[in-house]
This record gives C-alpha cells, structure tokens and sequence, in this order.
C-alpha cells in the first residue's frame, strides 16, 4: 500500500471515529478520489486496508460503506477484548512489572478528576486509556497492535448506538482493578474484568435507525469538489495528466501515516 493511500485510510478512519461519517455512509470511490485529488486504485487501497480493521465493508456490485456492527457482532467485539485483556492479567501474574502500576493509578487520578469536574466524556476518554496503559505493561508490540484495532472497532460502536455508561462505577472498577493486581489475585482480577466489559456493553442503546445520506466532503471540512467544464478531447487528457501527475500538491496531506 503506498503512502498516500495510508494518508487517506487515516484520514477516513478519523472521521469515522470523530462521528463525522456514520455507519451505513457510502463511501464512494469517485467522491473520495475527487476529494482528495488521487487515482481510484489509491482510494481502493485505503478502502481495503480499513475493511481489514473491521471500520468498513465492501460490498460486491455495490461498493463500499461504513461498517454498521450488529448487536451480536458488538458483543463479539467485547468478548474478544476480555479474552485478550484476560490473558495480559495472567501475564502480569508471571513477571515483576507490579511497579509500572504506578501509571495505572494515575490515570485512575486523571478519570476522577474529569468526573469531579463534570466532564464524563473526558472521563470516558481516561477510561479508554486505561486499558491501553494496562496492555502495554506487556511490551509485546503484535498485542497492542491488535488490542487497538479491537479498540478502533468498539469506538465504531459509539457513532453507532447510543451510550448510557456510568462513569463512575467503570472507574471505580478500575480503581479495584489496580488492587487486586497489587494483591496478585489474578483470578478475581480476571473476573472483574469481565464484568466490567459486559457493563459497557450493556451501556450501547441498540437501534436499527436509517442513516440519512449526507456529501461526502462534509465529513472532512472540504469545499464541495469542482466539476470539471466540459473540455475539447486534447484539453481532457491534459486535465487527466494534470490529476495523476506526480508530487502534485493537495491540501489533503496529514503529518504521519497510520
């Protein structure tokens, strides 16, 4: 996959994460490719690359949408999020990295704080990072690559249902959490952690409403893409030469790629 189209992969997910592109939204190769002013094989690539991480779906003779997560394909992913969370446990029971609990417990201060102030979406964003914090104690790089695709498909979730969760009863968990690893149950640990991610689940409202269409250049705060005038034969292939030509400039570009 080339470089831009790993631009545009980010750039679509982050729209989709951002509730700017809802699930069920079309996304059509040639709106996309007028947008961000690239070939069709380009807005392919990164349209394949985000149906590898679940975030879209291609449909044959139909083209490509944002994945809408049934109910039962949402429960799957949580499922899977604590056989895999479960399994970080059971390795902290087998090494000595009890003191990077210390960052645990801090992010834990960070979540109260945001509750104190009212801020439940900020306290929600706390939440999330704890669970990373807590699987990167492994340093095992393939668990935390695929424990943040796991999480890019539950953020999908979010732009999908509505959410009801306590917030405080998920950071009081957390708090528990932290203790039971500070007293090696593991097992308990465990437990907990499988009840915590059923509340969560349990906070999704699942409903089947139709997502109303919308231009795509909306999504990413374009300005609605010119069409091109009506041009003789010869002044068609320049404006095709000039599309594709390369280190053409676009206003599209974003620092680093996914």
């Amino acid at each position: 996959m080339s470089g831009r189209s790993e631009q545009i992969a980010a750039t679509i997910c982050e729209a989709i994460l951002g509730h700017r592109l809802k699930p069920g939204a079309k996304l059509g190769e040639r709106d996309l490719a007028d947008i961000f002013q690239v070939s069709r094989i380009v807005i392919r690539q990164a349209l394949i690359r985000l149906a590898e991480d679940g975030l879209v779906t291609v449909e044959r003779n139909r083209g490509a949408f944002v994945a809408k997560p049934s109910l039962a394909e949402a429960i799957e992913v949580f499922e899977t999020l604590t056989m895999v969370e479960q399994g970080v446990i059971a390795q902290l029971g087998n090494r000595p990295r009890m003191s990077l609990l210390t960052e645990l417990r801090a992010n834990i201060e960070r979540q109260k704080a945001a509750l104190g102030q009212g801020n439940e979406q900020l306290a929600g964003e706390f939440g999330l990072e704890f669970h990373d914090l807590l699987v990167s104690l492994t340093r095992n790089r393939v668990l935390i690559e695929l424990h943040a695709q796991l999480k890019r498909r539950a953020r999908l979730l979010e732009s999908l249902y509505r959410c009801d969760f306590d917030h405080c009863q998920l950071c009081d968990e957390h708090e528990h959490l932290v203790a039971l690893f500070d007293r090696r149950q593991w097992a308990k640990a465990q437990q907990l952690l499988d009840d915590h991610y059923r509340l969560v689940a349990r906070g999704y409202r699942i409903e089947d409403d139709v997502v109303a269409p919308q231009p795509l250049h909306l999504a990413f705060n374009q300005p609605v893409p010119e069409k091109p005038a009506d041009l003789s034969a010869r002044g068609k292939k320049a404006a095709i030469a000039a599309r594709y030509r390369p280190n053409g400039k676009s206003s599209h570009r974003i620092k680093g790629e996914a």
